[in-house]
């Protein structure tokens, strides 16, 4: 057997084996932060008022964000 043929494989397979081990590394992170979501959704109860204060608070920051951008003076 060649040197460089055993080297070569050796490191095929080494990069194989660390992609995989890194992909399944990523997944669990991604399930970590999708539970975290899922968790953080059913422990905030959705209350139709504060979205809508929420949402006006929202519409008010573009607001001035756009008058701001337009060169407009508060």
């Amino acid at each position: 057997m060649n040197p460089t043929l055993i080297i070569a494989s050796a490191s095929l397979i080494g990069t194989g084996i660390t992609g995989m081990l890194a992909l399944k590394g990523w997944q669990g992170w991604l399930a970590l932060k999708q539970a975290e979501l899922d968790k953080r959704g059913e422990t905030l109860p959705v209350n139709p008022v504060t979205t809508r204060i929420e949402l006006a608070d929202l519409k008010e920051r573009l607001r001035k964000l756009e008058a701001i951008a337009a060169g407009v003076e508060l």
